[in-house]
């Protein structure tokens, strides 16, 4: 005879308690509280974007392992530019030659809208203070942000001083800053001044207060005579809200507040660098200053993107255009030469897609009552509230297709296509691009049914991206190619091809071969531009294969294309040709 079955014993506050992780607790302490028990800001909202002011070019550029050359720091400014920021911190000029120039470049060649500022940073020693201010000589709009630091421990360890003799760096800094800037500035530049106690978070409050004050003394800031107050987290050391705490108390206690523009400087070494910035601009802070990305030092500044696009899926305007995000992107994955985690918020190129099957479900059914309910109210689905699970923002909204969103898992779908080409052909293909792929190869299962062998997957893709030599389709057909150089770094590219069943020789310029390329194209018609570009080698040794892998804005189709070469050039214009035939079919 069986034994009852017994019921199971319940989980007890006993079983749950923690262990002692035996790790040297003793070491560190605890963050201060500050004591402000009628704080204002947990009931504040965000009804407008702040002033912004990004740090890429000097904080950002500090940070990197191969910081940028004069051509990538001058994209990165550009990109600024056209994204919208109208304050931006362009480089540490008295670090060296290359700050110094890049800081006169963009001077001299006119590069600077009229309504943008640059900031330029400096110690408080007066030859990098002559330095930094003669980097300005002709800027429209400039600031000079002089910084010291003003933490315990840097008086105690690093300068050996009094908080007099600390307060009296800054004091003597603003007054230099002052003189040169009367000395060596014309009548043609609004000028500005910006001082930050380095180390804010680990700075005593009443002493903070006490050296701004001392610096606002010297600099007399009044009507028409801002001073930008910056207070940098430069280590993360508390909770958002202490760190919110700090920023109402100094913007209760700090005189002449109306003609100070009190600015965060988060860093993100808690990982909160975002809420942090966030609950200042609630205790009253005026501007942000951080990185794309969260760029820069450590862990790295506070990203100004995930701020800007939390602002956005409120319904409040960035005042920062985020609508091409995958260009953004890339544009500072060149510059940084760093890559944007696929998980990065707003950004990344998972962030948008369900892999499990019931969040897809939700999706799908998200998308199909937004068109019921437009089309009940007579409008379109741009023009209602969006409201799809899962899904913060429309991904529309910052240049994605939805082709990423309804999609198998990594299983089923893309994860294992991918695969057997990696393993099987030795193609590592771009994330976007197993995107494109697994859905052509799920239309096939969906008209045909039945499973797909890898054999069946690479006839497809052949047919898909590498036609048969011996029986082509397409437009173009490319035979040879050659490239010259002139002095001026320009490349001339000729292509010996077959267009339209016709012998053709097709001439283009530009920045390398690929440019050329494009331009050649745009002689027969072809409207084609691109959007990234990717290569890796099949195997080792001089005989190897290069596969490169380009994604092309087609007339206005996004398409990728692949080339097979031993020769890296060819194998590029291959790509090109496969994406450009790809759109004709």
């Amino acid at each position: 005879m069986s034994q009852p079955v017994g019921r199971p014993t319940p989980i007890t506050n006993a079983t749950r308690t923690q262990q002692p992780s035996g790790m040297p607790i003793h070491k560190y302490r605890p963050y201060e509280a500050v004591d402000i028990p009628d704080r204002t800001w947990p009931d504040g909202r965000i009804t407008q974007a702040p002033r912004w002011l990004s740090t890429d070019l000097r904080d950002g550029n500090q940070a990197l392992i191969d910081p940028m050359s004069p051509a990538r720091k001058r994209e990165m400014f550009d990109l600024l530019v056209r994204m919208g920021y109208k304050e931006i911190e362009v480089g540490f000029p008295s670090s060296g030659e290359t700050d110094f120039a890049f800081v006169r470049s963009i001077i001299e060649e006119g590069a600077i809208p009229e309504d943008v500022t640059i900031s330029v940073l400096t110690q408080a020693r007066e030859e990098l203070i002559e330095r930094t201010v003669e980097s300005l000589v002709g800027a429209r709009r400039a600031t000079v942000h002089l910084y010291n630091a003003t933490a315990p421990t840097f008086r105690r360890v690093v300068f050996r001083g009094s908080k007099e003799q600390v307060k009296q760096i800054a004091v003597d800094g603003t007054r230099l800053v002052m003189e040169y800037a009367d000395k060596l500035l014309g009548d043609e530049t609004a000028f500005g001044y910006q001082y930050s106690p380095e180390i804010f978070t680990d700075t005593e409050l009443d002493f903070a207060l006490e050296v701004c004050e001392g610096v606002m003394d010297v600099w007399q800031p009044e009507e028409g005579r801002e001073i930008i107050l910056n207070l940098p987290a430069t280590v993360e050391r508390s909770t958002p809200s202490t760190h919110a705490d700090r920023f109402e108390w100094m913007s209760r206690n700090l005189s002449r507040r109306e003609h100070v523009c009190l600015s965060v400087h988060p860093h993100n070494d808690r990982g909160t660098a975002v809420a942090a910035a966030e609950l200042a601009i609630m205790a009253g802070a005026d501007r942000i200053e951080g990185c794309l990305f969260g760029q820069g030092e450590r862990t790295g500044n506070v990203d100004l993107v995930t701020l800007g696009m939390n602002l956005f899926s409120q319904g409040v305007d960035p005042q920062i255009d985020f609508s091409q995000i995958d260009e953004i992107r890339r544009t500072s994955e060149y510059c940084n030469q760093m890559e944007v985690h696929p998980r990065h918020p707003y950004a990344g190129d998972l962030v948008y897609t369900a892999f499990s099957g019931s969040h897809q479900d939700a999706i799908k059914k998200g998308f199909d009552a937004m068109e019921a309910d437009a089309a009940a109210q007579g409008r379109t689905v741009d023009d209602i509230e969006w409201a799809v699970p899962y899904l913060p923002i429309d991904p529309k909204d910052v240049g994605r297709s939805y082709e990423a969103v309804i999609r198998v898992n990594s299983q089923s779908g893309k994860g294992g296509i991918a695969y057997v080409l990696k393993n099987d052909h030795k193609l590592d293909l771009p994330r976007r691009m197993q995107i494109e792929f697994s859905r052509i190869i799920q239309e096939k299962t969906d008209a045909e049914g039945g499973e797909v062998t890898p054999a069946a997957i690479w006839s497809v893709f052949q047919d898909e991206y590498l036609p048969n030599p011996h029986d082509p389709w397409g437009r173009i057909q490319v035979k040879t190619g050659q490239t010259t150089t002139d002095k001026d770094g320009v490349d001339t590219l000729t292509v010996e091809a077959e267009v339209d069943g016709a012998e053709t020789v097709l001439v283009g310029s530009g920045n390398g071969p690929i440019s050329a390329f494009f331009h050649a194209l745009q002689g027969i018609g072809v409207d084609a531009r691109l959007l990234d570009y990717q290569e890796h080698t099949m195997s080792e040794g001089a005989s190897a294969q290069a596969a490169s892998y380009i994604e092309c804005a087609i007339d206005g189709r996004v398409l990728w294309g692949i080339g097979i070469d031993a020769n890296t050039t060819r194998a590029s214009l291959k790509a090109v040709v496969s994406a450009v035939n790809r759109a004709g079919r």
